[in-house]
């Protein structure tokens, strides 16, 4: 039910809170901050046969096997240079925690309602089926990530 609250009015997000930010890119995102379980260095993974494209593989996080989703495939973006290891942003998903492998992590960031706009007509398609809303910073824009849209799979799979 949520995704489709989020899919149709993109506008309903929280009036005002503490997002935790990263980098894909050039984009800038922020994730609920009580959503965000930990941040870690690139970990080993072990690949998944068969799996959808944005799946990079398995890590074992202290016993659990969570799911790495690589955003810059999620986004269709180009790969990342090889010298550049990702990082990882486990997050709390409905099925369980997943990490997203992201470029660069960000800060802490406390936003409110004034700084919120629907996301712009210009993001690129891709990006914009994963964006809740954004926040106009001082310096750039930060866009809200729809953690279950991001994570549903199905739709990773179509182009």
């Amino acid at each position: 039910m949520a995704n489709v609250a989020s899919a149709e009015r993109p506008e309903v997000v929280q009036a005002s809170g503490q997002f935790s930010t990263f980098f894909v890119g050039d984009l800038f995102f922020g994730v609920d901050v009580l959503r965000v379980q930990e941040v870690l260095r690139f970990q080993q993974m072990t690949s998944v046969p068969q799996a959808p494209e944005v799946i990079e593989g398995l890590i074992n996080l202290r016993g659990q096997i969570v799911t790495a989703v690589d955003m810059r495939r999620r986004l269709r973006l180009s790969p990342r240079s090889a010298e550049q290891a990702p990082m990882n942003m486990v997050i709390r998903t409905e099925d369980g925690p997943v990490s997203l492998l992201v470029d660069e992590i960000g800060d802490v960031l406390d936003v409110d309602n004034t700084q919120y706009e629907r996301p712009p007509e210009s993001l690129d398609s891709a990006a914009r089926e994963l964006i809740r809303g954004v926040y106009k910073l001082k310096d750039r824009l930060m866009l809200v990530l729809d953690v279950e849209q991001t994570v549903d799979l199905a739709a990773g799979r179509s182009s």
